[in-house]
């Protein structure tokens, strides 16, 4: 094509969401994306294309999905105001207010104008629901995803990308902004696989390349020792390089620069993202059992809310244990609540015993250690009806660390273990925007014609995360910054 109107550094879901906002406007459009072909999506393509959006139950959602429900399923509404609560409180009150209402605020509209461009959702039962008396039940203010999960996303942007015009050229990475003689930012300094650097000029960029994860330097620099070895859940190309131009031309640093999403992972898992397993390596199901460290300890409350809500901070927990591992124990009466889908993937890391001590011999934890933390949790439990679809209060008491629900004693064989360890999804911090997603200086003014969103942007998660809110996000903020650009 002929010089772009609108350059957009990054293919995924904040990328492709800000390139078909701004081809609806009218704008030619050039996605510019580093990895090649096959790894296309950046960590959107890696998820299991949870989306968290506001609505009034099932009936209110059946609207957005390209599948039809199971009968018998229960899915209460989840409104704007839980949405809100749930992002202050899991992000301890520190999240950008403006931020967070934009997000809850638009994230019913934006699932509707996703699936308007092709992308198909439906119901998330192996993931987000238990069945009970017959019922499919969700639970944690989480149901909607993409069918076949991220991979099934990206191929939805990617198809509507390619029909509507938008050039979409790999291997190609940003390394540059280009301004003129006003200041504005007029393009872009790119180097394609060759290592051929180029200019390439619009009358304005957004910029959606993801954080810094996928950096050990980074990583250890702004999140603190052992994050270097931190194994990276997604996309290897996300080596913050983007984000740190945009701060070399002035935009200002926002939000949390020592936090990021990091879960509980298969500690057999290799140390970036596998284009097979994508998000299989994922060990989500640890609200049912007890985590332990090398020397048989507890050291988290595994029921402390629903996974949703704490699965993104767990991961740093197990980063601070020693080695950085930990493992996930379940015994006859757990094993099949376990979600088969990320469990009983292919190579999942996994011990098998009739005993526990031989099962932490096969671990290779302290047996005695063990020994005592699970005779301690068993007999602290209090005893409560079970029911892991809602917070049913069957807890620990007298023992630190306590749990707060879905508390059963460890004592049925055969005993099932899976070996953990850290893997960090995405970094917390980024660049400011203001509501039209422009990128901010450090006065607070915006940079002329310069944009962002997805996880470059920092401001909206501290510390932890509501689970399927970063998907969201970067529609939220996708969108916002194709339709300025467009129209700047």
């Amino acid at each position: 094509m002929s010089d772009p109107d609108v350059i957009v550094a990054g293919a995924g879901n904040a990328g492709l969401c800000a390139a078909h906002a701004a081809r609806e406007r009218g704008a030619r459009v050039l996605v510019l994306e580093k990895a090649e072909t096959a790894w296309s999506g950046g960590n959107s393509a890696f998820t299991a294309g949870a989306i968290r959006v506001a609505h009034g139950g099932l009936e209110d959602v059946l609207e957005l999905l390209a599948e039809e429900p199971l009968p018998d399923t229960d899915l209460d509404p989840y409104t704007e105001e839980q949405f809100l609560g749930d992002m202050r409180r899991v992000t301890l009150g520190r999240g950008d207010p403006a931020m967070a209402r934009a997000l809850v605020g638009d994230s019913r509209d934006v699932v509707r104008w996703l699936a308007g461009h092709g992308v198909r959702f439906r119901l998330m039962y192996e993931r987000q629901s238990y069945e009970a008396d017959g019922r499919h039940r969700f639970w944690g203010g989480l149901a909607v995803g993409a069918v076949d999960g991220g991979a099934g996303l990206m191929d939805g942007h990617r198809a509507a990308a390619s029909s509507s015009g938008i050039e979409l050229r790999h291997e190609t990475a940003v390394e540059d902004l280009l301004r003129d003689a006003d200041g504005r930012v007029a393009g872009v300094v790119a180097r394609s696989a060759d290592g051929t650097r180029s200019e390439l000029r619009a009358r304005a960029v957004v910029l959606a390349a993801g954080g810094f994860e996928s950096d050990p330097r980074l990583r250890a620099a702004h999140l603190g020792p052992n994050w270097d070895v931190a194994k990276v859940r997604g996309t290897p190309c996300n080596t913050g390089e983007v984000l740190e131009a945009a701060l070399r031309h002035g935009a200002q640093a926002y939000g949390h620069w020592s936090g990021c999403h990091a879960i509980q992972w298969d500690a057999g898992a290799p140390p970036t993202g596998d284009l097979e397993m994508t998000n299989r390596f994922s060990r989500q199901s640890y609200p049912v059992g007890i985590v332990v460290n090398r020397r048989g300890e507890r050291f988290l409350d595994e029921g402390e809310d629903f996974r949703n809500y704490t699965y993104a901070k767990f991961g740093a927990r197990v980063l601070e244990q020693p080695e950085g591992v930990a493992a996930q124990v379940f015994d006859a009466k757990t094993i099949p609540l376990l979600r088969t889908i990320d469990y009983e993937a292919p190579g999942a890391t996994r011990v098998d015993a009739d005993t526990l001590e031989e099962l932490a011999v096969g671990l290779g934890i302290d047996p005695d250690g063990f020994s005592r933390t699970v005779a301690e949790f068993n007999a602290a439990i209090v005893d409560r009806p079970f029911d892991p679809a809602v917070k049913d209060g069957r807890r620990t008491e007298g023992i630190t660390p306590p749990k707060s629900n879905w508390a059963l004693a460890i004592d049925t064989p055969p005993y099932a273990a899976f070996p953990v360890t850290c893997g960090i999804t995405f970094t917390f911090g980024g660049v400011r925007v203001d509501d039209d997603a422009a990128v901010l200086d450090t006065g607070g003014r915006r940079i002329p014609g310069l944009y962002a969103a997805g996880e470059l942007v920092g401001g909206l998660f501290f510390h932890n995360y509501p689970g399927g809110s970063g998907l969201t996000a970067g529609a939220v903020w996708g969108r916002r910054a194709g339709w300025t650009a467009a129209t700047t």
